[in-house]
């Protein structure tokens, strides 16, 4: 089962790897993985998104990460109102005669294109990841050179209601 699992952490050396030590030690893979800086100093977010079979697996996973040393705080945010976003960058074969298809193709999508080339376009896209997998299915017959995903970012919708993180 998808888990959707975000934390605060103290921005220091060692933190990444014990935090997600405790995912390889259980033999739970870890699908996407963002982290970034928060606006307070010293502090980042980390945002798992990790296959864990059940909700009680995943609920032995938070209560081993809340242990670790520089971490402040952790919450599995999926089954909590979320917002969660991933961005795609794709460089795609496109000569001239294609284009025009391809960006009619990104349109729903909202993709755009952040650099051109004589054969290729490079496209940027952000959404959730069954949005980016729809798209990248879309787009695969007209040539995929390159790809590069960020993973998913995410937090709740209303810190009253849930604690934001």
């Amino acid at each position: 089962m998808r888990r959707l699992i975000t934390a605060t952490v103290k921005d220091m050396t060692g933190v990444m790897n014990r935090f997600t030590g405790v995912f390889a030690r259980r033999q739970y893979n870890v699908l996407s993985i963002a982290v970034g800086k928060t606006i307070e100093a010293g502090i980042s977010r980390i945002t798992i998104v990790a296959a864990i079979p059940t909700e009680e697996d995943a609920s032995q996973v938070v209560q081993q990460l809340k242990k670790q040393i520089d971490v402040l705080k952790v919450k599995d945010i999926t089954d909590c109102s979320h917002v969660e976003r991933e961005l795609v960058l794709l460089k795609v074969t496109a000569p001239l005669k294609k284009r025009a298809e391809i960006n009619a193709l990104m349109e729903p999508f909202r993709g755009t294109v952040i650099d051109v080339g004589t054969e290729n376009i490079v496209i940027q896209l952000a959404g959730t990841s069954e949005k980016i997998e729809a798209f990248i299915e879309l787009i695969t017959p007209y040539g995929i050179e390159q790809i590069a995903r960020t993973g998913v970012a995410g937090f709740t919708r209303s810190p009253k209601n849930n604690q934001e993180l």
